[in-house]
């Protein structure tokens, strides 16, 4: 506790300092982040690194004017250096009508406890037991014959933001990960496969030997993939991708995209986007969540929220920024780093569970395509424009058949969401999650 009351005694120094050289406002930011991470590949370790940073962050306003500077020297001469030259350079940078630190009555007041920091820090011998059991289960499964390796990772962080109009909190943060991938078959028709799990807590990860067993078995009913021809099919995304469909949607209600009309929701407030049923939520207070926070990098209060409303879409996703060039209220979603200025991100997203199982939503399909895998990024975010490799299975009457490859499937972002039908497996697993979610009228292309 002493450690982090003066890294807000260190920011609000400095903040006093940049007042008296001439700054009419100002706000400032710390990291200070330790990290563990081993891997090991076919039993042989391959990695073992140990991370200590401390990074600090100015933001000084002369008038409509800005000038961020950072630094990692926390001498005192370095601290006067930092302010002086921040403070120099808002002098002399172009006006920027929408920049300042938020009002008075719009900081937080309370400090919401997330339970998001595990005090417990692994031993490296600790982490190095898991990757060998995770490699040991994946290689163990029958027919995976290599190993693209397994590696298991900590992380601790604590962040502390300070305004000059009193604003002066700080949390803590953790992570604890593991991942394994492996390859089955042999030489040309050798395919692969993942599994990996990241938690707040330690306690809330799957066991090693399940990851790997669950990254074996996926790559071994991968072997002897087939192509199939172009056609426009039903598509069914698994719940380990289909976050990221929600992901083109968080950056196309991006307030900054939204501000410069580079977003092919732009002209979409409060219209239908989705069919009635579905509901898309943002929750930064969730408990243990993977990206759960107190406050934004502004001084704002997080607060649940409903994105999408029987299909509806009722928000952007804006800072301080975005919020002044669209005349609205921000909605508490600025992130920062140290060495620029806060920009909209999303937190804890996910998209309400439907109520059909997998098995249901698939039964239905005479001919359809289970994407497990995507590649590239092959999507226009002012036109929606979706095209993107793929792999996973062929539907055949309603069942699973056989796997498939070298595929792309294409579409337009604002027909998929109007089209989309989620299952009833949605697992919080990315910080961003989506149930199984099936999508009519696609196209995709192979031989």
């Amino acid at each position: 506790m002493t450690e982090k009351i003066n890294q807000l005694k260190v920011l609000e120094q400095l903040l006093e300092f940049a007042k008296r050289q001439g700054a009419d406002s100002a706000d400032a930011i710390l990291f200070n982040a330790t990290s563990i991470e081993v891997a090991q590949r076919l039993g042989k370790p391959e990695k073992l690194e140990r991370s200590e940073t401390t990074d600090l962050g100015l933001r000084v306003f002369v008038g409509k004017c800005q000038a961020i500077v950072s630094s990692t020297d926390f001498s005192d001469n370095a601290l006067k250096e930092i302010v002086e030259r921040s403070v120099a350079m808002a002098k002399a940078a172009p006006e920027d009508p929408w920049c300042g630190i938020a009002e008075p009555n719009q900081i937080s007041t309370d400090l919401v406890d997330l339970d998001i920091h595990d005090p417990l820090e692994p031993t490296t011998e600790a982490l190095i037991e898991k990757v060998s059991e995770a490699e040991d289960a994946g290689r163990g499964v029958p027919g995976v014959t290599n190993s693209e390796g397994a590696e298991a990772s900590w992380s601790n962080a604590q962040v502390a933001l300070a305004t000059s109009n009193g604003f002066a909190q700080n949390y803590s943060l953790s992570s604890h990960s593991i991942s394994v991938s492996v390859l089955a078959g042999k030489g040309t028709g050798m395919e692969r496969d993942y599994d990996f799990a990241t938690a707040v807590h330690a306690e809330d990860l799957p066991k090693p030997a399940i990851i790997g067993f669950n990254a074996g078995n996926r790559a071994v009913k991968r072997l002897n993939p087939k192509k199939k021809k172009t056609a426009q099919v039903p598509i069914v995304f698994d719940w380990r991708i289909s976050s990221s469909l929600l992901r083109h949607l968080t950056g196309a209600i991006n307030g900054a995209a939204i501000a410069r009309g580079t977003s092919f929701l732009k002209d979409f407030m409060g219209k239908k986007i989705f069919n009635s049923s579905i509901n898309i939520y943002e929750d930064p207070l969730r408990k243990r969540g993977l990206l759960s926070k107190p406050f934004d990098g502004e001084a704002i209060a997080t607060k649940p929220k409903l994105i999408v409303k029987d299909g509806k879409l009722l928000t952007w996703l804006m800072d301080l920024s975005a919020s002044r060039q669209l005349d609205l209220l921000t909605t508490g979603n600025a992130a920062r780093g140290t060495g620029g200025p806060p920009s909209p991100a999303a937190t804890n997203v996910y998209m309400e569970a439907g109520s059909r199982t997998v098995t249901d939503l698939l039964s239905d399909i005479e001919n359809g395509f289970l994407v497990t895998e995507l590649i590239g990024m092959g999507v226009n975010s002012i036109t929606g424009d979706y095209s993107r490799g793929a792999s996973g299975f062929w539907i055949e009457k309603g069942e699973i058949a056989y796997p498939v490859s070298e595929m792309t499937i294409a579409g337009n972002l604002k027909q998929m969401f109007s089209a989309l039908t989620p299952a009833n497996d949605l697992k919080f697993r990315f910080g961003i999650d989506a149930p199984t979610l099936r999508i009519d009228g696609m196209t995709t292309a192979g031989i």
